[in-house]
């Protein structure tokens, strides 16, 4: 298992994090709304719970899915 300062995990963590707040700018997606559409979806974090849990970056696959999902995207571009 990747340790949490290992450089590789970091810089992953890092891309996650820049995919997912990008695809939510592309979109004009607030955290207050992903939080309403996750809502929708019956998973509950606050606003403040998804700023810092994203600016971390250090989330789960299964989270960054359910954001794409609840914002309503069908791909993710992972290089420009």
């Amino acid at each position: 298992m990747a340790r949490k300062d290992d450089p590789q995990t970091v810089e992953y963590e890092t891309r996650a994090k820049n995919l997912l707040k990008a695809e939510l700018k592309r979109r004009g997606v607030t955290y207050a709304q992903l939080a309403e559409r996750l809502a929708t979806m019956d998973i509950h974090e606050t606003e403040r719970n998804l700023n810092n849990k994203i600016s971390r970056g250090g989330f789960s696959a299964a989270f960054l899915l359910q954001c794409l999902e609840a914002v309503g995207a069908s791909s993710l571009r992972l290089s420009e």
